[in-house]
């Protein structure tokens, strides 16, 4: 009994990923818009990523930054996109076991890191606004640099802990995930184990970054907001405004459908509404961020138009 406890005595070796829908009619549409939905990822995050290698004047903390999110959001289109393509155009998506482990592993990497990295571009607004005149002292090269390696280490750290857990489960004979991902709670529903301990790490760990990471953003605003009352000039107001406003609507986007795809009752009616909601922070967010920084942001405009004059020239 102890040897087999030990072990691993899961007769599934693949789970078969249902996919967003199974109406056939929406198959061949859906397949081309998330598509091209992939393709603006790629291309959008890839553009701004080069826009700021390229261009001296963003080579600042806040588009060091930016930078890693638009990393992120890049790599994060990979994890799950070419499966969910494939459940459109296959009669049964198939994922092996260690694929969908891999897969649930560097989904939660990069949530995780996304959210700390959010939550320093927020701690980065706060110190130029609140403290303009300390901020070349405050946010040092090897300062930023160590915020998005701590950044990373957390994301890693939740990846291997949430993964981990998720590995020493056993699954029987049912190996239908409903779902287009391995995410954490679809995966956990067809298991034979007790998910108890899982159940209670997983909300114990995202619970913990959802709730720290939104104290920080949240205070960090509240000190902006608190500056901005202060202000006499109104251009002082609109540079501040304009200068968050980008990050606002990201973080509204990122935490808003996360939220609103995790924290629900967990029965059957609303799965369908939770891949729904998931949909938003997986396909959504990664896509309009690299538009949301380059539609407000005069430096990056001003950017675009010195890369496209130097290849055109």
């Amino acid at each position: 009994m102890k040897q087999m406890a030990t072990k691993n005595d899961s007769s599934v070796s693949a789970f078969i990923l249902m996919g967003l829908t199974d109406q056939p009619e929406l198959q061949l549409p859906l397949f081309f818009l998330f598509l091209l939905n992939h393709t603006v990822i790629v291309v959008g995050n890839l553009s701004l990523m080069s826009l700021i290698i390229l261009n001296s004047n963003l080579h600042t903390p806040m588009y060091f930054f930016l930078f890693n999110l638009s990393f992120i959001d890049f790599c994060y289109s990979f994890v799950f996109t070419p499966k969910m393509l494939m459940s459109f155009v296959s009669e049964k998506n198939i994922i092996p076991f260690t694929g969908c482990m891999t897969q649930l592993f560097f989904f939660c990497f990069f949530a995780h890191s996304e959210s700390w990295v959010l939550t320093v571009m927020a701690y980065d607004r706060y110190v130029a606004i609140c403290k303009p005149l300390l901020y070349k002292a405050i946010m040092l090269p090897r300062i930023c640099c160590l915020l998005m390696f701590v950044s990373y280490l957390i994301g890693f750290s939740s990846a291997m802990v949430l993964a981990g857990l998720m590995i020493r489960l056993n699954f029987c004979n049912n190996n239908v995930i409903n779902h287009y991902m391995c995410d954490i709670f679809p995966v956990l529903r067809i298991s034979c184990s007790n998910t108890y301990l899982n159940e209670l790490v997983s909300t114990a760990v995202v619970g913990t970054a959802i709730i720290l990471c939104s104290l920080i953003i949240f205070i960090s605003y509240a000190m902006i907001l608190f500056n901005i009352i202060h202000m006499s000039s109104g251009k002082g107001w609109s540079k501040a405004l304009g200068t968050c406003g980008s990050h606002i609507i990201t973080v509204s986007f990122f935490y808003g459908s996360g939220l609103l795809a995790y924290v629900k009752p967990s029965s059957a009616e609303t799965v369908g509404q939770g891949k729904f909601f998931s949909v938003f922070y997986t396909f959504l967010v990664p896509m309009l961020n690299p538009l949301i920084y380059s539609l407000r942001n005069k430096d990056v405009k001003v950017a675009v138009k010195k890369t496209i004059k130097r290849i055109t020239s």
